[in-house]
């Protein structure tokens, strides 16, 4: 499945150094999918040192010349969606039309930053000096090192990829290694950019042969990361030994509210296919579901009905509604969590364990818990899974005030009908990211990220690529 891929660097396919390689496993079938080569540290070296002789080239590229190579590289993503989208369902167990789904996203940031680079924008500023001028304008920022999770393997990396590229940026890529098939059909659309070699380079392998010799590469100038809160504080640390510029986009733990004037029925049907999709391994998705006294019965009971009729299942077969966890970790991970919860008040209203009927797979049930309490763990912790705990509210500034009571603010959600309490809603959320009747924050076209603990920089928007760029002024006198 990996063969006639492998690490990617100075515009090349190639084995590791030393050959090595490791299983990678289906989260469906618990079998191996295939051999993935693992680099060493040697291949990160030489990854590093092709993205350095890659810069100067990309650096040197008009932005006209950079906004159609990733048209380019969108051509050929579009002509390729069906192999890529089967390698996200296959790699992640999530349904194909998500996975469809997610790569056309991914095709999105391309053609968003393909536009974005002609539009990389200085400005003049006059001078007190006599005859003088300021011109402020703007330059790649380096080399860039992408670090990505499991989760969604596309959609993750093209948010990194395509503005550091239209940015004018060389770029070495490293996803997660329980995902390496969907990076490299990725990476492999970008050699149709016809860009030069070593502008994008991709290595995969464990911590001591690939992040730690980016992270102490003087040449490596930024790091992006997707990933855990915990990941990011270790990268911050490391990152200022060489004063490397960070984003990062990190755990989230979203309320979502659900005012007295909500649209019930409306709010059912988009609440529940977002809570689980992806088997809730969403950064982005509700957790904490704060209901108003006078609707909480009806919405629980509209919730469960919801979710035991999604359909378990190979995410390849088109009528599955959820696939499994990534691993059994998280399978574990769901267990502790729901006892934990129970042995704290809360009660099962559906699911709560394994999904029954499966020899394999790590599969869990869409689970709801009512009775929750901010004290809870379900609650206070982002669960990362299909794990729906729901709650009582009985006034706005109540609810606010709890919903506001995490350390994340990556995302927030709220349902009403009242175009002023939306306003005061938005306006009080500490969250990165506000929907109001709405989870769809994911877009080319509009800023993504979080505040707190939920990480700094964003990705996406005209906001994405100035992360990519660093400014420089000059002033110019003339007699």
């Amino acid at each position: 499945m990996y063969d006639h891929f492998g690490l990617f660097i100075d515009g090349a396919w190639r084995s590791s150094a030393d050959g090595a390689t490791s299983p990678v496993f289906s989260p469906v079938t618990e079998q191996s999918l295939g051999e993935c080569p693992v680099a060493s540290v040697v291949d990160t070296e030489a990854a590093i040192a092709s993205a350095k002789a890659g810069l100067a080239k990309c650096r040197a590229l008009p932005a006209f010349d950079r906004a159609d190579a990733l048209h380019r590289i969108a051509d050929e993503m579009i002509r390729r969606t069906d192999e890529a989208a089967r390698m996200i369902a296959t790699e992640t167990g999530k349904p194909i039309a998500q996975a469809q789904r997610e790569w056309a996203l991914s095709i999105d940031q391309f053609r968003w930053y393909a536009e974005e680079a002609r539009r990389i924008y200085g400005r003049i500023v006059e001078s007190r000096v006599p005859g003088g001028r300021f011109e402020i304008h703007h330059e790649p920022v380096g080399v860039v090192a992408a670090f990505t999770a499991w989760n969604f393997p596309a959609a993750l990396i093209a948010r990194k990829l395509a503005p550091a590229l239209a940015a004018g940026c060389s770029i070495i890529v490293r996803p997660s290694s329980q995902t390496p098939g969907v990076a490299m059909v990725m990476v492999d659309c970008c050699r149709a950019g016809t860009l030069p070699a070593g502008a994008v380079n991709l290595v995969i392998g464990p911590t001591a042969a690939t992040y730690a010799p980016l992270m102490a590469a003087k040449s490596v100038r930024k790091v992006s990361l997707t990933g855990s809160t915990r990941v990011g504080q270790q990268m911050i640390r490391d990152a200022a030994a060489t004063l490397k510029k960070v984003s990062m986009e990190l755990g989230g733990n979203a309320p979502v509210i659900v005012y007295d004037d909500a649209d019930l029925e409306a709010a059912l049907n988009v609440a529940v296919p977002t809570k689980f999709a992806n088997a809730g391994q969403v950064c982005v998705t509700g957790d904490r579901f704060y209901v108003h006294e006078s609707l909480h019965d009806a919405f629980v009971d509209g919730f469960v009905k919801r979710a035991e009729a999604i359909k378990l299942g190979d995410g390849l077969d088109p009528s599955v509604g959820m696939g499994p966890l990534i691993n059994g970790g998280r399978l574990a991970e769901m267990e502790k969590i729901v006892a934990g919860a129970v042995a704290a008040g809360a009660k099962v209203a559906t699911g709560g364990t394994r999904a029954q009927g499966f020899n394999s797979g790590h599969f869990f049930a869409p689970t709801v818990l009512t009775g929750c309490t901010d004290e809870m763990g379900v609650m206070a912790d982002e669960n990362f899974g299909p794990i729906a705990a729901i709650t009582r509210f009985a006034s706005e500034e109540e609810v606010l005030s709890r919903a506001n009571a995490s350390d994340m603010g990556l995302s927030a959600y709220a349902f009403t009908t009242s175009p002023a309490r939306a306003r005061r809603t938005v306006s009080a959320l500490k969250a990165g990211m506000v929907g109001i009747n709405s989870f769809a924050m994911a877009a080319s076209e509009a800023p993504f990220g979080g505040t707190n603990h939920s990480g700094m920089g964003r990705e996406g928007g005209i906001e994405g690529i100035r992360d990519y760029l660093d400014i420089k002024s000059s002033q110019m006198v003339w007699a």
